[in-house]
């Protein structure tokens, strides 16, 4: 599946390690760095979907998504992606997603709206509702600023995930995901109020996130092998 991610931004908190871990399936281990866990929040354009060497789908294709995520290590000692949850505005991909590849898409409304530098992500879910309680929603506005020449190493650790990880039907599933080097911006002006890490059972994150913005890549995955 080819398709591509652009007008993403990172925004990621420390967590302890052993909160995360307790969120996480049997079989992952938490990935950390500097001894932290970190959890994201990240608003971006998804852009003509395709299969294979199909035309991009009209429509279904391209939508606004912001996915709670955080970074795991599998049996095999691989790093991957681990999603909490996935907000788009389509019932029919979030059916799809959810019965074949067994990611937790929801269905919600969101938009994205852009003016200059000035970004304004928001959504607000609709189903399923989270066994926590708490309703899922967020406003995340930035302001794009000056590109970075060199990326951190926690920039790397963060953006350079060549693979997600999957529950379904009660195993573990590793997707390959191949894209090139992610151009990095720094990001300011951020003001966001969310519910999207409380309703995946997390604790409310503390503090300033770590932000960054990237204008996007182009992305293919491979389908899903059994761990």
């Amino acid at each position: 599946m080819h398709q591509r991610w652009e007008q993403l931004a990172y925004f990621h908190w420390a967590y302890d390690p052993a909160e995360v871990q307790s969120h996480l399936p049997d079989g992952l281990t938490v990935d950390t760095f500097d001894g932290s866990a970190w959890v994201g929040l990240i608003p971006f354009e998804m852009r003509d979907i395709q299969f294979g060497r199909t035309p991009a789908i009209p429509h279904f294709g391209t939508f606004t998504e912001i996915n709670v995520r955080t970074y795991v290590v599998d049996a095999h000692g691989r790093r991957a992606i681990w999603f909490f949850s996935l907000d788009v505005p389509l019932a029919s991909v979030t059916a799809a997603a959810r019965t074949i590849f067994g990611v937790p898409y929801c269905w919600s409304h969101t938009e994205h709206h852009v003016s200059g530098v000035h970004h304004h992500y928001t959504f607000d879910r609709q189903w399923p509702k989270p066994g926590t309680g708490v309703w899922a929603n967020a406003s995340i506005a930035f302001d794009v600023g000056a590109e970075i020449v060199e990326p951190s190493d926690f920039d790397h650790w963060m953006s350079a995930r060549w693979a997600l990880v999957s529950k379904r039907f009660g195993r573990l599933d590793y997707g390959r995901v191949f894209h090139p080097p992610w151009p990095l911006h720094e990001v300011e002006n951020v003001n966001i109020n969310e519910s999207a890490l409380r309703a995946a059972g997390l604790s409310a994150p503390h503090g300033p996130p770590h932000a960054r913005y990237s204008p996007g890549v182009p992305v293919s995955l491979a389908w899903f092998e059994r761990i």
